[in-house]
């Protein structure tokens, strides 16, 4: 029987905004888009939980190094809040650890827990998470039973708001659908559960959808499937579906060199900037030429001297 030929990766630089379907880690739907663009590197900007759908930007190639600076972007959520139960995970994926009853709730009620929980808060996250202690996920202690105390942390929450009325309360499963919008580090799932504790009746994750990471306000998401069918028409067009890494940069302050201090800038060298003119400010930067594209990231000091941090060495 004849082997099928083996898969030749490319270089490719760009951001798919892809639409992670419910039941996939991000790493497991990282590793379905690399195979399908032939991309010999990627990464992804923050995971989502298995149980949570939505945006999650895929870094490739050169654009692998702004994924970092995209992890801090401030990011929004809808969710649908279970009330009444507690489970280890604070998602629908863990196992139920207590019921309790679920009081009749006013909407002034629930407001005012939820705007307990807005501003600059303090948050334990969920004990079965990916955070590292002692360089191993915690998720891997948690489900080796081991004892893990966490210490809370601060966090942005900007917005933490009832969604829906419609289903308040009603039914044999009573639920609230919310809105979201945090900083880095926020865990929804632990919002949920503090939600609960502050109602008195606990609660946890059942539903989990991220709408939108800065600076990708209004994304053109693309799901697997679309992608896997496009394949399969022509591979080529799959590259049309990437943004490119320009547009991850919209938030960063932006220097243009000229093609000399391009040169050296991609060489690693420091670079004065405007002699005899106005000095830049002191902090991060994106570097461009003069034909537009980004050729890295870079930091201004105090004397105005730029100072090369990442560079993009990208395809002609």
């Amino acid at each position: 029987m004849a082997q099928a030929p083996k898969k030749t990766f490319r270089k490719l630089d760009g951001i798919l905004l892809l639409d992670k379907p419910q039941g996939l880690s991000s790493n497991q739907a990282l590793q379905r888009v690399r195979h399908l663009f032939r991309a010999e590197k990627a990464g992804h900007t923050g995971s989502l939980d298995p149980l949570a759908t939505g945006l999650l930007p895929v870094c490739f190639g050169e654009a692998t190094k702004i994924a970092g600076n995209l992890l801090g972007s401030r990011k929004a959520y809808d969710t649908v809040a279970r009330l009444g139960i507690v489970t280890d995970t604070d998602d629908a994926e863990g196992q139920p650890l207590r019921e309790r009853p679920v009081g009749r709730y006013d909407i002034a009620t629930i407001d005012a827990a939820l705007r307990g929980l807005t501003g600059r808060i303090q948050q334990v996250p969920p004990i079965f998470s990916a955070l590292k202690r002692g360089g191993e996920p915690l998720y891997a202690k948690a489900r080796r039973g081991e004892v893990i105390e966490l210490e809370s942390r601060p966090i942005d929450v900007h917005a933490f708001e009832l969604l829906s009325e419609q289903d308040l309360l009603d039914g044999d499963a009573p639920q609230l659908r919310l809105h979201v919008e945090c900083g880095s580090g926020t865990y929804v799932r632990s919002l949920v559960r503090d939600l609960g504790e502050a109602l008195g009746c606990g609660a946890h994750v059942a539903e989990l959808r991220r709408l939108w990471v800065d600076p990708f306000r209004d994304p053109r998401m693309w799901t697997l499937d679309s992608l896997q069918a496009m394949a399969e028409r022509d591979p080529h067009c799959l590259d049309a579906c990437l943004l490119p890494i320009e547009v991850g940069l919209v938030g960063y302050r932006h220097i243009e060199l000229t093609d000399e201090a391009v040169a050296r800038f991609l060489q690693g060298q420091r670079i004065r900037l405007n002699p005899g003119a106005p000095q830049e400010s002191p902090g991060p930067c994106a570097v461009f030429g003069p034909d537009g594209r980004a050729r890295g990231l870079a930091g201004i000091d105090d004397t105005g001297c730029l100072h090369p941090q990442r560079v993009f060495q990208r395809q002609p």
